[in-house]
């Protein structure tokens, strides 16, 4: 068996004295495992890096065993971010991310080509904040748990809407909430793609995307806890000024 792709490295654990095992997200092949010879040398441990875009040539005798590597890089991301606490703490938390909810072996192209988006605007522009969080949408509804803030719940109305049901995941709006909305997530503008961004609002949406990553999509594999990778950008962006520590 033998296939060729490009992908995103998402993690290396080291394997026996020389070699490693990493994890390579492609669009044709998803999530998928081998081992890499020799990844401890001078050459490869520069190229080994989370968020790097490999070129990679999978072979194994049968389909179902784990395989081995042949690594050539096309683009080291580590050097765009390493500069930069918030670029790289993005970084970490999309291949954390990745690495925890994505079946092995199961392809997911559109995800893939948002992934590649977002990572190649991390380390250029300052204002990534909305593309991750878009991109944590697009996780959701690539995964079955996407949410629905087309029009309220309760009453049907497309205008008004600041708030997200935990239960349905679905938009409500403050005069369908009533009493009921301190039990509710918030909904910023900026999680429906509108207006301008605050670093509040942009943490505010990430509780709210963070709520269903947890309790949803954590819960269906198994109630395993998110990767320690988000917890950090969390508490970076709730650091930045403009917004309130302890939100999320």
């Amino acid at each position: 068996m033998e296939w060729r792709d490009q992908g995103v490295l998402l993690s290396v654990r080291k394997h026996g004295e020389n070699s490693a095992i990493i994890e390579v997200f492609t669009a044709e092949h998803g999530r998928h495992a081998g081992v890499v010879r020799g990844a401890s040398s001078r050459k490869m441990t520069p190229v080994l890096q989370p968020g790097a875009q490999l070129d990679v040539t999978w072979r194994a005798r049968l389909e179902e065993h784990l395989g081995s590597y042949a690594v050539e890089p096309v683009q080291s991301r580590a050097a765009a971010v390493m500069g930069d606490r918030m670029a790289l703490a993005g970084l970490n938390a999309v291949c954390g991310l990745l690495g925890f909810s994505l079946a092995e072996r199961e392809p997911h192209p559109e995800l893939y080509r948002t992934t590649i988006a977002l990572l190649d605007l991390l380390g250029e522009a300052s204002d990534w904040g909305n593309t991750y969080l878009a991109w944590e949408m697009a996780l959701l509804r690539e995964l079955g748990f996407g949410l629905d803030l087309t029009c309220c719940a309760v009453t049907g109305a497309r205008d008004g809407l600041v708030y997200v049901s935990p239960q349905s995941g679905r938009a409500v709006s403050a005069k369908g909430a009533g009493e009921w909305a301190s039990r509710l997530l918030p909904l910023p503008p900026c999680l429906l793609g509108e207006g301008p961004t605050s670093p509040q609002d942009l943490c505010d949406s990430l509780r709210t995307t963070g709520y269903f990553l947890e309790h949803r999509m954590a819960v269906s594999m198994g109630n395993k806890p998110l990767p320690q990778a988000r917890r950090r950008l969390l508490d970076a962006l709730a650091r930045q000024p403009g917004s309130a520590a302890n939100t999320i």
